[in-house]
């Protein structure tokens, strides 16, 4: 018996040995790194987060005096971007006596070598200039450095640069023509790895992709500490998305999605207030109207100022990103639509209102929408300006927007306050609508003829369904409300005549994919006021087309256009041209990105109706699982909540992660547009919950009783018997 007590108390005392030991090593081989850093910065906090010790220093002396003989000291970039590092050449000698690895950030000087002062420039992207990081991040890869400020260095074969360059995840043109500047590289003087701007702010500042990051540090922790292994870093990114992609959905997860979007409207401070209002004057003028966002404890309105158009792309040094200044017709009146819905689903009396004041604010309040009585047959009558500051520029498929959520607001808040405001903007773009039932691209100050009666004559052919599709749509609706046949001949013989230009012909925008989505709308509700097999077929096409590049998780791919000449707004064919006001968010069809601005959002709302129209079981599942793929991407932020609820336009669906290129300077990956993102994603969300659907939701509209009066005053019956 007391042999085996013996026994037993050797092993337990052999095995707190070898903890002990074992915990030992861990602290000795932490121990051979020195921070010279705050508290908080990113790197150091995700190395202690699991327990590991390493020691903290306040000063280069301090950490380069008491780091271990051998040892690696990382001195980081406490007050950047307003401050640069400095290290005293005393501190590099004394380093180099101990046989100390340093890394140094955002450096003031460097012994030997000429130091510019700090520099920024829009748009640059890191790029991986050397082999140093191993396969998974091989030379010309690209990563983010958002809000990249660096010290100018002329240092020879850099491992990683900052450029302009073209690409998607790899610069497809290398650094031909990218002015290039060196990020990382090795100090040729003594064993020193030199960041010219501030590497370790990865998790605050947002850098991406979260495995080229990993990549990175594992490097340079190896480098500075060959003798022990790189520990495993892990991060939650400050911004990610709300579910994995196979995480179970809580039952209530449509219903959370639909609110946390409608309240991040005001979290984000995108519903002006009278009492701010006036700071969008100090950013109306700049570039794309973007400017720093607003305090968050500001006031908010319940509507009656309009919404603030989106989080712009551009990503701030502290994870924030820059606001569009600029409220826009469309975007306010297709979100009334999304409050209105948040209402009808959970009786939010505030939504309610909000709802209906962004329709008057667009219709009667913002001087947007030229409605004057005295002037029924001036060109422009019956149209909405794009938005303030675009003044005399006409988009119909900008339009139709604030058509749609119009009818379904109004609907819904049982209204017919709108009715005459309705019914002249969707007159006022058919009037200006060719005899081959195409409108054209955009109507402006430039455009020639201009004058609607020309235009209403003219034979344009726009095979484009981005511009010309989703008017379509409402040409439809307000035939089957009052049985006035120009509306469904015109637009029947529009979408025939684009129909058998598929997919050959058509011109294509920024992306193919979203040309297929725009044209499920016009062609669900051709269905319903025209029934044939063949208009089925037409939808049916479209949709199985579409289906070919729907993921696994849901998602919608972008995929271009066979016929680059075809393409508006293609990708940039050279790094002088990686900077563009509009582009795709893919360099090749491939990529695996899906779009929430011009493409899974319009779809969504297209296969709904359709799924309504037919009951065909194609547009369900393909509706479903997009669902589910948006429902699991919308954003969730502790840190953000600016951006906590809404929807970035761009997702990798591989890395399920926030990512693509990001050429497009006006509406770039992580662009959050209040409409036509956040209000159709949503939108459609809630009809889901509530079992509706536009066109049904719409069939007791009252638009007739007015129609006969302005459609005399608008299009007289001459015009139309010279169409004949």
């Amino acid at each position: 018996m007391r042999c085996r007590h013996f026994v037993r108390n050797f092993v337990r005392m052999l095995a707190c040995c070898a903890l002990v030991a074992c915990w030992t090593a861990i602290a000795a081989a932490a121990s051979d790194l020195t921070f010279c850093c705050a508290p908080d910065n990113d790197l150091y906090r995700v190395m202690t987060a699991d327990g590991a010790v390493y020691p903290r220093c306040d000063t280069p002396a301090e950490a380069v005096r008491t780091a271990p003989n051998g040892g690696g000291v990382l001195i980081l970039a406490d007050d950047y971007p307003t401050k640069t590092t400095d290290v005293a050449p005393a501190v590099f000698a004394a380093a180099a006596k101990k046989k100390l690895r340093l890394y140094v950030e955002y450096p003031t000087s460097l012994p030997g070598m000429t130091v510019d002062k700090p520099q920024t420039i829009d748009r640059e992207r890191g790029v991986i200039t050397a082999g140093v990081f191993g396969a998974e991040l091989p030379p010309m890869r690209i990563v983010t450095i958002n809000d990249c400020h660096f010290v100018p260095v002329d240092a020879a074969d850099p491992y990683m640069v900052i450029a302009m360059v073209a690409g998607f995840d790899t610069a497809v043109y290398g650094l031909i023509d990218a002015k290039p500047s060196p990020i990382l590289f090795k100090y040729p003087h003594a064993d020193v790895l030199v960041a010219t701007t501030k590497l370790s702010q990865f998790v605050t500042a947002r850098y991406a992709p979260q495995d080229a990051w990993r990549s990175i540090w594992k490097m340079v922790l190896n480098w500075l500490d060959p003798r022990a292994q790189a520990p495993n870093l892990t991060w939650t990114p400050t911004v990610h998305p709300a579910y994995g992609p196979k995480t179970p959905l809580p039952k209530d997860a449509g219903r959370t999605a639909v609110v946390k979007c409608i309240d991040w409207h005001s979290n984000a401070r995108l519903l002006m207030h009278h009492s701010w209002a006036h700071v969008m004057e100090r950013y109306r003028d700049s570039k794309y109207s973007v400017g720093p966002p607003p305090d968050l404890k500001l006031p908010v309105s319940d509507g009656e100022w309009g919404l603030l158009e989106a989080y712009s792309s551009k990503i701030r040094c502290d994870g924030s990103q820059y606001l569009r200044w600029w409220q826009r017709t469309d975007c306010t009146g297709e979100s009334s639509l999304a409050f209105a819905l948040r209402w009808r689903l959970d009786g939010d009396q505030r939504s309610r209102k909000i709802a209906g004041n962004l329709l008057d604010w667009v219709y009667f309040r913002s001087g947007l929408f030229n409605n004057d009585p005295m002037k029924p047959m001036k060109s422009n009558y019956g149209l909405l300006e794009w938005g303030e500051g675009a003044k005399e520029i006409y988009f119909a498929d900008n339009d139709v927007k604030a058509i749609l959520g119009c009818m379904g607001t109004a609907a819904i808040l049982e209204s017919d306050r709108w009715n005459d405001v309705l019914a002249k903007n969707i007159l006022g773009n058919f009037r200006t609508t060719g005899s081959k039932g195409f409108r054209g691209n955009c109507l402006g100050p430039n455009e020639r003829p201009w004058d609607w009666r020309t235009r209403w004559q003219r034979p344009t052919v726009n095979y484009h369904p981005h511009y010309e599709a989703w008017i379509w749509a409402s040409y439809l609706w307000l035939y089957h409300k009052t049985g006035f046949a120009p509306l469904l001949q015109r637009t029947r013989g529009a979408i025939e005549t684009t129909m058998q230009a598929y997919p050959e012909k058509w011109h294509w925008t920024n992306g193919f994919q979203q040309e297929r989505a725009r044209m499920l709308l016009p062609l669900a509700w051709l269905v319903r006021v025209d029934d044939t097999p063949l208009h089925r077929q037409w939808l049916n096409r479209i949709a199985l087309d579409m289906r070919s590049d729907q993921h696994a998780c849901g998602a919608l791919l972008e995929r271009l256009g066979e016929d680059p000449q075809l393409g508006e707004f293609g990708p940039p064919l050279s790094n002088t041209r990686a900077k563009h006001p509009e582009a795709p968010l893919i360099m090749k069809t491939g990529d695996p990105v899906a779009d929430m601005l011009y493409t899974c959002n319009f779809a969504f709302f297209g296969l709904h109706e359709a799924y309504a129209a037919t009951g065909d079981p194609l547009y369900k599942e393909m509706e479903d699982k997009l669902a589910d793929f948006l429902i699991r991407i919308q954003i969730r932020s502790k840190s953000h909540p600016e951006l906590d609820g809404a929807w970035f336009r761009a997702f990798d669906v591989n890395r399920w992660e926030y990512w693509a290129a990001t050429s497009d300077q006006v509406f770039g990956p992580w662009l959050t547009e209040v409409g036509w993102t956040e209000g159709w994603i949503t939108t459609v969300l809630a009809m889901r919950e509530l079992k509706l659907n536009l066109w049904d939701l719409t069939k007791q509209s009252t638009i007739n009783r007015h129609f006969d009066r302005l459609r005399k005053e608008m299009l007289p019956d001459e015009a139309l018997r010279r169409q004949n």
